[in-house]
């Protein structure tokens, strides 16, 4: 009974928040698209910013869940690496189904983008603040 709390417990602090950003990425995949600015460019910036930082989250909560408080192995960074292109992939494909919205491959370039940026400042350790996140 205690292993099933334990269980429980570390599914809660180490996966769940990941399934939680994921979810929340689709929700806001499957709204129409909006704007901030009538300039286009603005429009770009805006969101394709937000694109790079989603999925440096999400590679962040990727490798919390995989690590599960333990030391981060080498293959665990690849693997959170590999997984959340694979979910860009699957969001930019869910995408094409909801109205006034696109899937591309430019936009799983941007979030492979952020992606790598997180991956590279976590195996840099040149933001110590990280390390507690994680």
């Amino acid at each position: 009974e205690g292993s099933q709390y334990e269980t429980m417990k570390r599914f809660i602090k180490y996966q769940l928040p990941a399934i939680i950003w994921m979810v929340l990425i689709f929700t806001l995949s499957s709204r129409q698209r909006i704007g901030v600015s009538e300039e286009y460019w603005m429009n770009f910036a805006f969101f394709k910013s937000l694109h790079v930082i989603e999925y440096a989250i999400l590679y962040l909560l990727i490798l919390r869940a995989l690590a599960s408080g333990r030391t981060i192995k080498k293959k665990q960074y690849v693997s959170a690496f590999v997984l959340t292109v694979l979910y860009a992939i699957s969001d930019e494909m869910h995408q094409t189904f909801v109205p006034t919205r696109e899937g591309t491959l430019r936009d799983v370039a941007i979030d492979t983008v952020g992606a790598f940026a997180a991956m590279s400042a976590v195996k840099s350790q040149k933001i110590p603040l990280l390390k507690y996140f994680l």
